[in-house]
């Protein structure tokens, strides 16, 4: 069996953390259970990071980045309406999908709120960069209309509120939505 490097012991544990964050969030999931999911011990995850705060930024940075990427990859050469109904396909396909990124998601805005009532800015500061480079990966194929990238990313949060709490596609209250943000019925549906 191949030893994995320490980078791809990282990668490994970033992947675990999401899906134990995603399902009980930040104040809800142990490192114990991120230990236990990769197979290394607490000791050894700890060699990695310093502590759960920087898994759960880990995490969150790469939940971000992933959507960012979503968006950048639907609109590749795209502009305007085009860019806009093939961002918003891929995003509700990716959340239908892989369920952990919208979950992740809700969980990382959950985790800013109460970090910073407690006066922890360290969360919202990485999560507000995160979420303008998600605005700017949108804005410039809605040719840097703000009020455009506004309505896109209402929408993008109309979706996420929706499907989080459990909306089947199928339901009237998706009617009032564009059909690309429409929430598919799961793998495999467009």
């Amino acid at each position: 069996m191949v030893r994995m490097s320490a980078e791809e012991r990282r990668e490994s544990v970033v992947r675990a953390a999401t899906a134990e964050f995603a399902r009980g969030g930040f104040y809800g999931t142990s490192t114990e259970a991120i230990a236990k999911r990769v197979g290394v011990s607490q000791p050894y995850l700890f060699r990695l990071f310093p502590g759960k705060k920087a898994i759960f930024l880990a995490a969150a940075e790469r939940c971000l980045r992933d959507t960012r990427k979503v968006f950048e990859e639907a609109s590749d050469g795209l502009h305007g309406e085009e860019a806009l109904h093939a961002m918003a396909e891929a995003y509700t396909r990716l959340i239908a999908d892989q369920p952990e990124k919208l979950q992740m998601q809700l969980q990382v805005y959950v985790a800013v709120a109460a970090a910073e009532a407690a006066g922890d800015h360290e969360f919202g500061e990485m999560v507000r960069r995160g979420w303008l480079e998600l605005w700017d990966a949108v804005h410039l194929p809605l040719g840097g209309d703000v009020d455009e990238t506004t309505t896109f990313m209402a929408y993008g949060m109309l979706v996420n509120t929706l499907a989080g709490m459990g909306f089947p596609p199928e339901h009237r209250i998706w009617e009032g939505l564009y059909v690309s943000a429409r929430v598919k019925g799961g793998q495999g549906d467009a």
